[in-house]
């Protein structure tokens, strides 16, 4: 094997399918990145052998094609480190050690047999799901971030798909919140009820950024793998078997408060609080008050800690209903207010001891519903 490449396009790729590197392993290989190198490209692939899979292809000079596995941490410290010129990779016949030259620096890396790479099997469907890229990273920033991330519940740590019609309803949630959206789609698709582990779409997200205008969405006949194709990258994932909940029973069909905010004054108050929300377990609490005679509602957002100090803000609302009181963990009601992209939200509420729900304003895809923190008011 003899090819050249950029040392830019190699440690992007390098980078991407190193993600798919296990943490820890029993079986060496997978410590190993693949490079395939035919066809004016050079494959990278990485696997953990069980849950997730990543290729990705960049362009490259074949002098001579081959295949060769390499120590990725390894490889990929070392092509970060040079400067931005060409990289050319030498690999003897018969032999295990690849030779890497770039500008003025020289190194020599020893692979593993490439036929003892754990094999990422293609997930093929007649029935493939098309999804605009921008899209699909709006709808996936708005659920991965909810769901579990200790595996007591297994199901728990995936995002629920739901395809239907023309529409694929996303949902996930760990116990203490949920979050839920709708993404439309342009064709009809096949019906079908998966769970996706939220590692791999965290995955996916990154990767999304350097896709094509489309990524194609496929499953394997026995259902228990998806493959997400970017055009240059596939990301392979095994999914997650079981029943998820019946998660539309956990959004309150009513409430008794209806209070409006802007959503970057209410995020920005609610870093605040968290500042002292961290030595008082994490709680902010909220106070919606209906306004009187003509005068605009407000909503105080406050947090205090015993033998620390207190912190208390407060923002103009528009408060349809009874006065409120209810507290919330404070990252939850960080995370969810960062992935919403509208202007104002609605938080609706019943009581102090019942679930907040969160509503965007003009984005009717979109909900998220937050158990509250039980406080002495």
């Amino acid at each position: 094997m003899r090819v050249a490449c950029s040392q830019d396009d190699l440690h992007r790729g390098l980078s991407a399918v190193a993600r798919a590197i296990p943490a820890r392993t029993t079986l060496p290989i997978t410590q190993h990145v693949l490079l395939e190198a035919q066809d004016g490209s050079i494959t990278l692939s990485a696997t953990d052998a069980e849950t997730i899979a990543i290729t990705y292809r960049i362009s490259a000079t074949i002098a001579e094609p081959g295949s060769i596995t390499l120590p990725s941490r390894l490889l990929s410290d070392f092509v970060a480190t040079l400067p931005p010129a060409e990289i050319t990779m030498t690999l003897a016949e018969r032999s295990r050690q690849v030779s890497l030259t770039c500008a003025r620096n020289e190194a020599s890396i020893g692979g593993m047999d490439p036929d003892d790479f754990p094999p990422i099997p293609p997930a093929t469907d007649s029935d493939p799901v098309r999804v605009e890229r921008d899209r699909l990273r709006r709808a996936l920033s708005k659920v991965v971030f909810a769901a579990a991330t200790d595996d007591s519940r297994p199901v728990l740590t995936g995002v629920h798909f739901a395809m239907s019609g023309t529409e694929i309803k996303l949902a996930a949630a760990d116990g203490f919140r949920l979050s839920a959206h709708t993404l439309q789609l342009e064709s009809p698709v096949t019906e079908r009820n998966v769970i996706v582990p939220a590692r791999s779409l965290s995955e996916l997200t990154r990767l999304l950024g350097e896709a094509s205008e489309e990524v194609t969405i496929t499953f394997n006949a026995a259902a228990t793998q998806v493959q997400f194709d970017l055009g240059h990258a596939k990301l392979m994932a095994q999914l997650i078997q079981g029943s998820f909940p019946n998660y539309q029973q956990l959004i309150p069909a009513a409430h008794t408060t209806r209070t409006e905010v802007g959503v970057a004054e209410f995020a920005r108050e609610t870093r605040i609080a968290s500042i002292f929300a961290r030595d008082g377990s994490g709680i902010v609490r909220l106070e919606a008050t209906p306004g009187v005679d003509g005068a605009p509602g407000r909503l105080s957002i406050s947090a205090r800690a015993d033998e620390v100090g207190n912190n208390q803000g407060e923002l103009d609302a528009v408060v349809e209903g009874d006065a409120a009181k209810v507290a919330f963990n404070s990252r939850y009601l960080s995370d969810v207010l960062g992935a919403i992209d509208a202007e104002r939200v609605a938080i609706e509420t019943t009581s102090p001891s019942s679930p907040g729900v969160f509503r965007p304003i003009g984005d009717d895809n979109f909900v998220h519903v937050v158990m509250p923190m039980f406080v002495q008011w």
